[in-house]
């Protein structure tokens, strides 16, 4: 049975860090669901915990009817205020992915971007399996930093790891293997998955703004921790690695199942 992490955190007080400095899937990440026959305009999308609405808003700008789920409101209304400023349409829902209160057999695809770990994946899957129609799509992605030797990232989840000794994420690596599990487990066929390892251009303020978000600080500290880990996290980086904007490396993974 998969079960989600044992890591407290409210991620409505990341919302606005989250929002403004958190890069979101890319535009190519997209055309390749297209082009897996996942999606194509028309189709409605379910996206759980859609935090800042980086898949729905991406699957709505191309023609998607997309409904956004989360159990953090302040995420969703920053993910409202994003898709007002993109021009698009969204529907929101507070809900979790285990009990999505959605109808049986109502959408083609269900996306699950960076959050997959919080859930009991068994739970989520059976749920998918239920509001997906016949034919339609679990996709579980994951857009993460990683914390290859002697990067940013990896001196960040040091700095994170002396202020938040409970946070245990530090240097994971991204991959589809529990993914593949849960989907085969919930009875989806077809399954597939791809990988791309890639930079993202982060300032130092973004890249401080970017950690501001990450559970193991905002969403888990209180404000004065998280004011004494910024400063010391400002100071690294100004020594450390000088150059403005760094180049840091990050990983897609998405991973797929059919509904038979």
């Amino acid at each position: 049975m998969s079960t989600g992490l044992d890591f407290k955190t409210d991620w409505n007080h990341a919302a606005g860090d989250y929002a403004k400095h958190r890069a979101g899937f890319p535009d190519w990440f997209f055309d390749r669901m297209e082009a897996a026959r996942l999606f194509r305009p028309g189709m409605r999308v379910l996206d759980l915990a859609t935090g800042t609405g980086t898949l729905a808003r991406g699957f709505a700008k191309r023609g998607g009817i997309v409904t956004g789920l989360d159990i953090a409101p302040q995420m969703m209304a920053q993910a409202k205020a994003l898709d007002a400023q993109a021009g698009v349409s969204v529907e929101y829902v507070q809900a979790k992915a285990e009990a999505t209160g959605m109808p049986d057999g109502n959408f083609d695809l269900i996306s699950a971007g960076t959050c997959w770990f919080w859930f009991d994946g068994d739970l989520a899957a059976a749920e998918a399996a239920r509001v997906l129609k016949p034919g339609g799509h679990l996709m579980i992605a994951m857009l993460a930093w990683l914390p290859l030797k002697n990067s940013v990232v990896a001196a960040s989840e040091r700095l994170i790891e002396k202020h938040n000794p409970s946070w245990t994420l530090g240097n994971y690596e991204a991959g589809g293997v529990r993914y593949l599990r849960d989907l085969a487990n919930g009875g989806f066929d077809s399954r597939e998955m791809f990988a791309v390892d890639y930079d993202i251009p982060y300032s130092h303020e973004a890249w401080l703004g970017r950690i501001r978000a990450s559970a193991g600080v905002s969403a888990s500290l209180g404000a004065e921790a998280v004011a004494a880990f910024d400063a010391e996290h400002a100071a690294m980086l100004k020594r450390d690695f000088p150059d403005d904007p760094m180049q840091v490396p990050h990983r897609v993974v998405a991973t797929w199942g059919r509904k038979p």
